[in-house]
């Protein structure tokens, strides 16, 4: 990757897919330029997971500053509203932001800004907690549908949470947005564009090096705490480690679908960022 027409006085935003290689990238910029690294990924915000969601290592956080990385309990709410009211202090303090991280819906809150919309009460979420996602999906309008991930069930379910809760769908909320609180003109927007089979070879062999490095001991620490309903336990990987714990998978078995699962969230954000990120600078990940 070309770091050279990167300028050092603007925000740098990275975003791509699980596995491309965007920590690294942010870790070169900032030991280059100086800057502070500032997690964009709604998994490694939690401290319960630092192996599972491939979060900076303590070697990586000696090399540049970061910050939302790992500061939240497993349990806590977090939105891509809680991350842009974080962020925002972010932007104006005395190291410049390096932006990182595959949460797509973080960078389109930061750069086109974010509908204000009422918080969801409890009662309206143990509802949708408790339908299938195709129910979920049926009650939605055509131009809500359009525009969020409809395999992705955090997605929909915020959507018909939103419908249910103000009486108006979430496209008629977003068309209601601020402004944002860093324009793309105001910052270098850079996506990771990695090609399929590169990515998948990296995915591949991913797992066996989480599994080194102590994830499956994160996953029992976690056990007893452990609920599929948070947002934190939703971390790729974290379920099947659970099931393995269970005695329900071999370790092989618990890799395979780990992987899998890995891929096809990968596939889903390449697609998602193709689609919204098009006016974005590409970078290729090197061989």
């Amino acid at each position: 990757m070309d770091l050279t027409n990167i300028p050092a006085d603007r925000p740098v935003l990275i975003a791509g897919p699980t596995a491309s290689g965007k920590s690294e990238l942010a870790l070169r910029i900032a030991e280059r330029d100086g800057g502070v690294i500032v997690n964009a990924d709604a998994s490694q915000v939690y401290a319960c997971w630092r192996v599972v969601t491939a979060r900076p290592t303590a070697e990586d956080e000696s090399r540049a500053p970061h910050r939302l990385y790992g500061h939240l309990s497993h349990d806590a709410p977090y939105s891509a509203g809680h991350w842009l009211r974080e962020v925002a202090p972010l932007l104006t303090g005395p190291e410049r932001p390096i932006i990182v991280g595959g949460t797509g819906l973080y960078f389109l809150a930061l750069t086109e800004g974010m509908a204000e919309i009422p918080a969801t009460p409890a009662p309206v979420r143990a509802e949708a907690d408790l339908m299938s996602l195709e129910a979920l999906s049926a009650e939605l309008d055509a131009e809500t549908c359009a525009r969020i991930d409809m395999q992705n069930r955090a997605r929909v379910q915020r959507a018909w949470e939103v419908l249910r809760a103000t009486g108006r769908p979430l496209a008629q909320w977003q068309d209601d947005t601020p402004p944002p609180l860093l324009p793309p003109e105001a910052c270098t927007a850079l996506v990771v564009e990695a090609e399929r089979d590169w990515l998948e070879a990296r995915i591949r062999h991913r797992f066996s090096r989480m599994m080194a490095a102590g994830a499956l001991e994160e996953a029992r620490a976690m056990q007893s705490r452990y609920d599929p309903a948070l947002p934190s336990c939703k971390a790729i990987g974290v379920p099947e480690l659970m099931a393995h714990l269970r005695g329900e998978l071999t370790v092989e078995e618990t890799a395979e679908r780990a992987s899998i699962a890995t891929r096809q969230y990968a596939k889903r954000q390449r697609t998602w960022f193709r689609a919204r990120m098009s006016q974005w600078l590409k970078l290729v990940p090197e061989p």
